[in-house]
């Protein structure tokens, strides 16, 4: 099969489209022919550093595609079963070798490109806002990057709970995405101060919940837009880790502090379905409409990967084979 490989960590420069062992199933493991992949920022950092024993690795960890093979004591799918799945290592490629119990059947009206589309943000989105701090009616929450795929998905989802969301952007162009998904406020960051506007926003309070996948650039004064006993989510580093704190910082308002991740809010199977399950049924529904930013062929993903990291996309990025 063909697959997106790299050797060593780096740059977009070190993927390499090459062939790869086609997998074959063991027990509880089946095969999925991959049909479309998701590339995601996750994918970006995997490919910097990480452990270089395991190398050479497949990136990729989202796709949708079809069953083609299963290995001894799988019930959760049959060969011929569509399906979809996040945080399996290994989706840049023609196949995938992936745990059974973490495929999830797609339902009619869900192809393997929404799949892929939906699935890892969709997930995250579900569990920033169902689990990690529940969202309720009447609140307020600040969500950075609001034209990125993840973006997009959050404040559609907070408009579907009934809260108030506020949300920041880099360009004129990227906060008419924003407010068209509605955002109730749009803030550039390239020309305000987003903990000022927000602290206007709300009447000097500040929010009960950041979402913030970028990182060190946004860290601190996303803390401080904060309301008392508001809850800072910390769920990616765009810009880079956050350097070490004293968490004495967070006394004054009683402040809370997590940085989550999906694997541990889908590692129960009918965790895994809930969320996975009520993603498809938001995006069949029109509750939540997803935003394709482009779709490249497999070979193509060390242009894509540069495409992301620009930070000029808007919406989400495929790989087809």
């Amino acid at each position: 099969m063909k697959a997106v490989r790299i050797h060593q960590f780096g740059g977009p420069e070190v993927m390499q489209y090459e062939e790869a062992p086609d997998p074959v199933p063991g027990p509880g493991q089946a095969v999925v022919d991959i049909q479309a992949a998701g590339i995601n920022y996750a994918d970006v950092n995997g490919r910097r550093a990480g452990d270089a024993s395991a190398l050479p690795i497949t990136l990729g960890r989202e796709a949708g595609g079809v069953v083609s093979a299963v290995g001894e004591g799988v019930t959760e799918v049959a060969v011929g079963d569509r399906v979809g799945f996040s945080s399996v290592q290994g989706s840049y490629a023609e196949k995938c070798l992936c745990p059974a119990d973490r495929l999830v059947k797609l339902p009619d009206g869900i192809n393997a490109r929404t799949a892929a589309a939906a699935f890892l943000q969709g997930m995250t989105a579900h569990y920033l806002m169902m689990s990690t701090y529940k969202l309720q009616a009447g609140e307020t929450c600040l969500i950075h990057s609001g034209a990125g795929g993840m973006g997009l998905l959050l404040i559609q989802l907070a408009k579907n709970i009934g809260a108030t969301a506020i949300t920041t952007v880099s360009t004129a162009e990227k906060a008419a995405l924003a407010k068209d998904a509605g955002a109730d406020m749009v803030i550039n960051y390239a020309d305000q101060d987003f903990e000022e506007e927000t602290k206007k926003a709300t009447g000097g309070r500040g929010v009960n919940v950041v979402y913030d996948a970028v990182g060190k650039d946004t860290f601190d004064k996303s803390i401080a837009s904060l309301a008392p006993l508001g809850m800072m989510v910390l769920y990616g580093a765009a810009s880079g880790p956050v350097p070490a704190q004293d968490l004495g910082f967070l006394s004054g308002r009683s402040l809370f502090l997590t940085r989550p991740g999906l694997p541990a809010y889908t590692a129960k199977r009918e965790d895994l379905l809930w969320r996975a399950n009520d993603v498809m049924d938001w995006v069949s529904s029109g509750k939540l409409k997803l935003t394709i930013h482009s779709e490249r062929p497999l070979f193509e993903a060390a242009q894509a990967h540069q495409e992301l990291q620009s930070r000029a996309t808007t919406g989400k990025l495929l790989l087809t084979t």
